[in-house]
C-alpha cells in the first residue's frame, strides 16, 4: 500500500494537464452554447417550427467535438508530425472535391461545403488545422534552410499559394487570411530572416489587396467598413446592426434573453455576429471577460509551446504556437468584424459561434494542444522520478512514515 502510494505522489502533486486552459475552453463552449440557444430561438421558429432547432444542433456539434477531441488526446504529438504532410494532400484533395459541379453545397453564393448528412463539413476548418501541423513539420525538418536560404522560406509560400488559390474558388478569402497570416507568425517564431519574412508580408498583403480591388462584392465590403452608415438599409445593413446592438448593452448590457438586434434585425446572429449579440445582453463588461478568457488562451498556448521548446521538441513547440496563433486571430478578427473596425470577413468566433466544422475542429485542435501539455508534465515527473528533487525525497519519507 505505501509503495502505491508513493509511485502516485508526482501525478497527485501535480495535474497533468492545464486547468487554465481546460477551464477557458469549457467556459467558451458554455457561454457560447448559451449564446447561441438565446440568439437562435426567434430565427429557429421562423425557418422550422422549432425554437430549439440550432440549439438542439450545437449542443450535439460540442458533444461531438469533444468525443473526437478525447480521441485525438490519446494520440501522440509525434504521429501527427508523421501525418502533416499526408493530411495537407487529404486537405487539398477535399478543397478540390469540393469544387466539383453537383458535390459542394452551395449557401449565399460560396461553395464551401460537403453533404455528410448529419452536418455540412467546411473543409476551410480542416484546412487550417491540417496547415499548422505541416508547417510545424515543416519547420523542424528544414529549421536550417527556413533560417539561411530564401528557398527554404518560398517553399511552403507556394504551397500555401494553391491552397489560397483553391478556398478563393469557393470563395473564402477570410479563411485565406488566416491561413497565410498563422503560417507568416509560425514562419516568424522559428527564425526566418527578417527582410525575407518583410518582403513576403508585403507581396501577400499586395495580393490581398489586389483581390479586394478587383473582386466587386470584397470592394464593397471594404468601402462598406469605411462608411456603413452611407447605405444602412442595405450594404451596411449587417455592420450598422451590430453596432447598434453592441451601443444597445452599455455598461451591464439589457439581459440575457432581453436583446433586439437578434429578433431579425442583424443578420447571421448566431454565426458570425454572435459577438455582437453578446455585447447587447451583457455588455461592456461581459464583453470585456470575452476578450480577457481568449486573451488566457493564447498566453497559456504560448506557454505551452514555449515550454516544449525549451525541452527540445520543436515540433510540439511549433503546433501549440500555430493553434494559439490561429484561434486567436480568429477570435480577434471576428470581434474586430463585430465592432466595425475591421472589413466582414464570415468568420466564426472559435469555440462559440453555431456551426458543426468549427465547433469540431476547434475541439480537435484543443485536444492537441492539451496532449502537447499532457506530454511535457508527464516528462517532467519522469525526470523528477529519475533524478529526484529534495521535495520529492522529502515527501517520500514523510509517506513512509505515515504508511
Amino acid at each position: 500500500m505505501s509503495t502505491a502510494v508513493i509511485k502516485s505522489a508526482p501525478t497527485q502533486d501535480k495535474p497533468m494537464y492545464d486547468p487554465w486552459l481546460l477551464g477557458v475552453v469549457i467556459l467558451l463552449l458554455a457561454i457560447g452554447f448559451v449564446m447561441v440557444a438565446s440568439a437562435s430561438l426567434h430565427i429557429a421558429a421562423e425557418n422550422y417550427g422549432q425554437p430549439w432547432f440550432y440549439t438542439i444542433r450545437q449542443i450535439i456539434f460540442i458533444g461531438l467535438g469533444l468525443v473526437l477531441g478525447l480521441v485525438v488526446f490519446k494520440v501522440p504529438v509525434s504521429v501527427w508530425q508523421r501525418l502533416g504532410p499526408w493530411l495537407l494532400l487529404a486537405g487539398l484533395a477535399l478543397l478540390l472535391f469540393i469544387l466539383v459541379p453537383g458535390i459542394g453545397r452551395t449557401v449565399n453564393g460560396a461553395t464551401r461545403w460537403l453533404n455528410l448528412g448529419i452536418f455540412n463539413l467546411q473543409v476551410s476548418e480542416l484546412m487550417k488545422l491540417f496547415i499548422i501541423i505541416y508547417m510545424a513539420g515543416y519547420l523542424v525538418r528544414r529549421c536550417d534552410e527556413v533560417r539561411t536560404s530564401f528557398s527554404g522560406f518560398l517553399k511552403p509560400m507556394l504551397v500555401l499559394s494553391v491552397v489560397a488559390v483553391l478556398l478563393l474558388m469557393e470563395p473564402d478569402f477570410g479563411s485565406s487570411v488566416v491561413i497565410f497570416s498563422t503560417a507568416l507568425a509560425m514562419m516568424f517564431i522559428a527564425g526566418v530572416r527578417l527582410w525575407q519574412f518583410g518582403l513576403l508580408v508585403a507581396l501577400v498583403a499586395s495580393m490581398m489587396a489586389v483581390l479586394a480591388i478587383t473582386s466587386p462584392y470584397r470592394m464593397e465590403r471594404l468601402t462598406t467598413f469605411l462608411n456603413p452608415w452611407a447605405d444602412p438599409f442595405d450594404s451596411g445593413f449587417q455592420l450598422t446592426q451590430a453596432l447598434i446592438a453592441i451601443g444597445r448593452g452599455e455598461i451591464w448590457g439589457v439581459g440575457l434573453g432581453s436583446g433586439v438586434q437578434k429578433l431579425f434585425y442583424l443578420p447571421e446572429a448566431h454565426t458570425d455576429f454572435l459577438f455582437a449579440v453578446m455585447a447587447e445582453e451583457f455588455g461592456l463588461i461581459g464583453s470585456f471577460v470575452l476578450i480577457a478568457l481568449f486573451v488566457v488562451f493564447v498566453l497559456r498556448a504560448f506557454a505551452i509551446a514555449h515550454q516544449a521548446e525549451q525541452k527540445g521538441q520543436p515540433f510540439a513547440a511549433y503546433l501549440a504556437y500555430g493553434i494559439g496563433i490561429w484561434l486567436g486571430m480568429q477570435a480577434f478578427i471576428n470581434i474586430g468584424v463585430n465592432m466595425g473596425v475591421l472589413p466582414t470577413k464570415g468568420l466564426t468566433l472559435p469555440l462559440m459561434s453555431y456551426g458543426g466544422s468549427s465547433i469540431v475542429v476547434c475541439c480537435i485542435a484543443v485536444a492537441m494542444l492539451l496532449r502537447v501539455d499532457f506530454e511535457q508534465r508527464r516528462s517532467s515527473i519522469q525526470a523528477e522520478r529519475r533524478v529526484g528533487n529534495p521535495d520529492t525525497r522529502r515527501r517520500k519519507r514523510e509517506r513512509r512514515v505515515e504508511a
